[in-house]
């Protein structure tokens, strides 16, 4: 690593440090000039927050206008319709330029009966009935399945355990595919971090070798998914994601990214896992409605041809969900994007038997997640590295992962704790002032506001449930509903302290670096 690249890791966590430590101060030494600089903060979270909520609920109109949509049928009529334009356009051509018949020929890649689906789920030692459930839904989707490929990727280390889940899933479901494998990823592999970047990586190799490349199917016509071990799609999913990918504008230069909905078990969840549950999903929701901040996260699709050029993912991280993104885009000299599905999948809320080891798993989540600051040195190496991206390009993704990182770990801290230290640090001179009266109004004036977008994210979680269970009654909703009162308290220990930690780390480098933690995934019994 160089001087540089390790100058690039320090950046996250300096700037969070250095934001805190000078509000301590400035409290202290300048409690007037801080406490101005915070109603002005508090003024423009209140502004992001009502900017945010609209893409929030853009993103949920489109998205259920696509659920009522049967995407299968839609494929089938796109093609019909592609199909006659290219009968007519061979025959408009036939009779002015016959030698340029390819002209019209060359759409027919596009035929959506022409798309496999690759479809990658690591596993480590999740339980069979988590397995189970992820595949019934695979097998419920009515898209062809004989174009999938589905490789369900085990770990050498998940032992013999994991293995037998392997062998049962392989007898229950392996024949409904076009072709199914189990691939094993070997323990202790030389400069490998152990992980889901480093197993999936394997077994796309893996199926790469012995299935892709001996029955010749050609690269562009694949579609990668690859999905957590406890994923489970819609009915439609694959035909949607076909869909888009034969429409949008660059689909080998594209990748697809649905929205996580963490409902599998959310009855079985603790309301505070409920509020970062739905939290998280309503971050990516505002996401897919700006498209151009957009980066994959976690289960997601992308053209299986564009991972054989960049050489797979990278190994020895733990964020290669968001950093394969980074991998195309400096691959492809920033001919790389992001395409929003505006389509749900949906994965697992974090439950243990014990609340407490609940929360310590959520904690241990958000920090893993916050370690995608990681991502910052590359991208910043990377910048530095390639001439061929515009310095535009260059400012505004830099200026974008490094303020949302910094938000993460800060804003919370300086919204709901530390706004009031210039009252408790300001000395008598400072707390006789007409500021230091207006100073709590304005704050609870504001937070009062920015309720109303808490009340919107309450009553899309109740929207966004499941199905719900025997025991659920009406008196439930006024629960789930008053839950999100507790959002505050997921803001800071669930948001800024875990994002602190993850750039502290960071910082530190050496041994504090973070590895890979695996989510436990279980189900209680109801």
């Amino acid at each position: 690593m160089s001087k540089l690249y390790r100058f690039y890791e320090i950046i996250p966590g300096s700037l969070a440090w250095t934001t805190i430590i000078l509000i301590f101060l400035l409290s202290w030494l300048a409690p007037a000039l801080t406490a101005i600089f915070i109603i002005l903060f508090d003024i423009y979270w209140l502004l992001k927050t009502i900017y945010l909520s609209f893409h929030l609920r853009a993103t949920f109109s489109k998205m259920r206008e696509n659920l009522k949509i049967d995407w299968l049928e839609k494929l089938k009529k796109c093609h019909c319709e592609r199909s006659e334009a290219i009968s007519i356009t061979k025959g408009l051509l036939r009779r002015s330029a016959p030698r340029n018949d390819s002209i019209a020929s060359g759409n027919s890649g596009r035929n959506w009966s022409n798309v496999y689906h690759l479809i990658i789920l690591p596993m480590y030692k999740e339980p069979y009935e988590v397995v189970k459930e992820s595949f019934e839904s695979l097998i419920k989707t009515n898209y062809p399945k004989d174009k999938f490929i589905v490789v369900l990727a085990t770990e050498e280390q998940g032992g013999e355990p994991a293995q037998e889940t392997a062998k049962k899933i392989q007898q229950e479901f392996g024949n409904k595919f076009f072709k199914f494998l189990i691939a094993t990823h070997p323990a202790n592999i030389a400069n490998e971090l152990p992980g889901k970047g480093s197993n999936q990586a394997w077994a796309t190799k893996e199926v790469k070798r012995l299935i892709i490349d001996p029955l010749k199917i050609p690269y562009e016509n694949i579609l990668t998914s690859v999905f957590d071990i406890d994923t489970q799609v819609l009915p439609d999913y694959f035909s949607r994601l076909t869909y888009v990918f034969l429409t949008c504008e660059n689909p080998q230069r594209s990748s697809f990214q649905p929205i996580p909905f963490f409902t599998n078990n959310i009855f079985q969840a603790p309301a505070l896992g409920r509020v970062i549950a739905f939290s998280c999903t309503f971050w990516q929701m505002m996401q897919q409605s700006r498209p151009e901040r957009l980066t994959t996260f976690s289960s997601h699709s992308m053209p299986f041809k564009a991972l054989v050029e960049i050489g797979f993912w990278n190994t020895d991280i733990v964020s290669e969900d968001s950093r394969i993104f980074w991998q195309c885009y400096f691959h492809y000299n920033a001919d790389w994007r992001v395409e929003p599905l505006f389509y749900p999948v949906s994965m697992d809320a974090n439950v243990t038997p014990k609340f407490w080891q609940t929360m310590l798993n959520l904690y241990k989540q958000q920090r893993r997640w916050g370690w995608g600051c990681e991502n910052i040195p590359y991208m910043l190496d990377g910048f530095r590295k390639n001439k061929k991206i515009s310095f535009r390009k260059k400012i505004h993704w830099a200026f974008n992962a490094i303020e949302g990182f910094h938000s993460w770990a800060t804003n919370a801290l300086i919204i709901f704790a530390l706004g009031w230290l210039p009252l408790m640090l300001g000395g008598a001179d400072f707390n006789f002032t007409l500021l230091s009266y207006s100073l709590p109004q304005i704050t609870h004036w504001i937070m009062t506001l920015a309720m109303f977008g808490i009340i919107t994210s309450a009553i899309l979680s109740v929207i966004l449930l499941p199905p719900k269970p025997d025991w659920f009654k009406k008196r439930h909703y006024f629960f789930y509903f008053l839950q999100w009162a507790l959002m505050p308290i997921t803001l800071i220990i669930f948001g800024a302290f875990p994002g602190l930690e993850a750039q502290t780390r960071l910082m530190l480098g050496g041994k504090f670096r973070l590895g890979f933690w695996v989510t436990p995934k279980q189900r209680l019994n109801s």
